[in-house]
C-alpha cells in the first residue's frame, strides 16, 4: 500500500491535535497515559524475578543470583515496555486505535503474553543453564528433556497463576483507562493559540 503525502500530513496533523489535547489534561492522567507501558514493564520485571526465585528453588540453584536475577528483570520489562507502547499507548495517541473493546483486548493480552508467560519461560533456560553450570539438579538425557521441563514447570505455573492473573487484568485496566483518558482530553475545548 502506498503511503502518499497527504496520508501522512493528515496523520501528523491528528498526532499535533491529540497531543495538544493531552497536554491539557491534569498531570496525573497526562502520566498514566504516558507512563502506562513503564508501569507494565514494571509489573513484568517482577513477574521475571517471581519466576526466576520459583525455578532456582526447584532446581536448587543457590549461585549466581544476580547472574539470573539481572536479565530476569531488565529483559521482560524492555520487552513489555516497548510492546505494551506499540500495540496500545502509541495507536492510541495517533489515533490508529479508536475503540475501547480493543485496546482492552490489547492490553489484556500483552500483559498475559509478553508480561507474564514470557517471563516465566524465559526463566527456564536462565536457571537450567545455571543448573547445568553448576550441577545443582539432576538434568535429564536429550531424549526426555521436554517432559523433564515440563514437569518442573507445573508447580511454578501453578505459583504463578496470581501473578499472571494480576498482570493481565491490569494491563487490560490499563488500557481501558488510557482509551477513557484520551476520549476525555479529545472533548476538551481547543486551547487557545495566541500569535506572538
Amino acid at each position: 500500500m502506498d503511503h502518499k503525502p497527504d496520508d501522512t500530513l493528515k496523520e501528523n496533523l491528528v498526532f499535533d491535535i491529540i497531543t495538544r489535547k493531552i497536554n491539557q489534561l491534569p498531570e496525573a492522567d497526562r502520566n498514566v497515559l504516558e507512563y502506562g507501558s513503564t508501569y507494565v514493564g514494571l509489573n513484568a520485571a517482577f513477574c521475571g524475578l517471581i519466576a526466576n526465585s520459583l525455578f532456582r528453588r526447584v532446581l536448587n540453584v543457590t549461585k549466581a543470583p544476580v547472574a539470573s536475577g539481572l536479565p530476569m528483570a531488565v529483559i521482560p520489562f524492555l520487552t513489555a515496555t516497548v510492546a505494551y507502547k506499540g500495540f496500545v499507548s502509541l495507536p492510541l495517541s495517533t489515533g490508529d486505535l479508536s475503540c475501547e473493546t480493543c485496546t482492552v483486548t490489547r492490553g489484556g493480552l500483552i500483559g498475559l503474553v509478553v508480561g507474564s508467560l514470557y517471563p516465566i519461560i524465559l526463566a527456564i533456560p536462565v536457571n537450567g543453564g545455571l543448573a547445568a553450570r553448576y550441577g545443582s539438579a539432576l538434568l535429564p538425557d536429550k531424549a526426555n528433556i521436554l517432559t523433564y521441563w515440563i514437569r518442573i514447570s507445573k508447580p511454578v505455573f501453578r505459583k504463578m497463576l496470581f501473578p499472571i492473573l494480576l498482570q493481565t487484568t491490569f494491563a487490560a485496566y490499563l488500557g481501558s483507562r488510557q482509551y477513557k483518558l484520551l476520549i476525555k482530553a479529545l472533548q476538551l475545548p481547543e486551547p487557545d493559540l495566541k500569535m506572538t
